[in-house]
């Protein structure tokens, strides 16, 4: 089983079809897709990444981590952030520029951080599901925040805990870097290495399903006390709180559209790599399926700053008031500097 930069199999793919004349059909890919559209997309996530992520870097950690909402919120942007610095070695990867020892790095390093971070965020996700589910059915009830202790000791687990199941794939992938072995990652790992590999594959996997039923059983449970709540009431909720209600389901929005379609497509990708029965067209468009949905992961990125401004009030106060003061010293400077034409307007009048 062969497997490329990001822990999947190989995009190199080769299959020979045989005709009932019995002559050979090389099966054969658009590599404009891969190289140029991919590429291009990945830089644009990279740059709306890295401004969204770095000025939400810039307002959290201005914030005092008061509730385990925010703990988990601040996880999660630097899971994004690193997840965001891996881009640049995908986009030269598959541009194929020739650099082939980039490509030997990216296999040992940062497609591992890629996967490493994505399942991160997927766990924080399922973490800030929970406590807004805790927050929804007892909206007054403050103990579930005031162990900040818990929650930070949690957060660090699951990073030391990722990380040292991460740690043996960057180790592993130790065979000698040559033009021909970095065609695919699997090259580059030891026997050994292809069977951790797998273990992980199997452990994320894990991770995601359990996740994904934590977070469904959670929304159901939500909806299902709002309506509760409706129905005991007799009357349609304000304008407002319907907003406050609605909010709360970005979460899973951007669960779905993120990470739901890529572990479902993952699914038939891999029998098609490891069964036969699969024609050469099929097998490509799973491919591109799979690449396409892969791409939705990564945009995770760029969702989570949507769940920081729409769920947490003092990240939005606190964006609000940079804006202000932003605006405010761009006013000042503008007013002083139109001050000082007209004063030297009117020396040159005088003279």
């Amino acid at each position: 089983m062969e497997y490329s930069g990001f822990g999947e199999l190989a995009t190199t793919i080769k299959q020979t079809n045989i005709t009932s004349n019995g002559s050979n059909i090389t099966c054969s890919r658009d590599s404009r897709i891969n190289q140029i559209l991919f590429p291009v997309a990945y830089s644009i996530l990279f740059i709306a990444g890295s401004l969204m992520n770095g000025l939400a870097i810039t307002v959290f950690f201005q914030l005092p981590s008061k509730s385990n909402f925010i703990i988990f919120l601040k996880n999660s942007v630097i899971s994004d952030t690193l997840m965001i610095m891996t881009f640049p070695f995908k986009i030269l990867g598959d541009a194929k520029l020739g650099l082939w020892p980039l490509k030997g790095f990216a296999c040992r390093f940062t497609s591992v951080v890629f996967y490493f971070t994505m399942y991160i965020s997927i766990i924080f996700l399922g973490l800030i599901t929970i406590d807004r589910y805790k927050k929804t059915v007892k909206p007054f009830d403050n103990s579930c925040s005031k162990n900040l202790l818990s929650a930070k000791i949690l957060s660090a687990c699951i990073w030391i805990i990722m990380f040292l199941l991460s740690l043996p794939n960057m180790i592993l992938t130790n065979k000698p870097l040559t033009p021909k072995s970095v065609r695919s990652c699997a090259h580059l790992k030891s026997k050994f290495g292809l069977i951790w590999h797998e273990i992980v594959s199997y452990t994320c996997l894990i991770i995601f399903w359990v996740t994904f039923a934590v977070i469904v059983i959670c929304y159901l449970l939500i909806t299902k006390k709002l309506f509760q709540s409706y129905k005991r009431t007799r009357r349609e909720p304000t304008q407002s709180r319907k907003r406050v209600n609605m909010k709360v389901f970005i979460i899973i929005g951007v669960f779905f559209i993120s990470f739901v379609p890529y572990h479902f497509a993952r699914i038939p990708y891999t029998l098609s790599q490891t069964r036969d029965g699969f024609r050469c067209v099929s097998q490509y468009t799973l491919f591109y399926v799979k690449e396409s949905t892969l791409f939705l992961s990564s945009m995770n990125a760029c969702l989570d700053p949507f769940i920081y401004f729409f769920l947490c009030r003092s990240f939005r106060n606190s964006l609000i008031t940079m804006w202000k003061k932003k605006q405010a010293c761009l006013s000042a400077y503008t007013r002083r500097r139109a001050s000082k034409r007209y004063n030297i307007s009117n020396t040159e009048t005088k003279i």
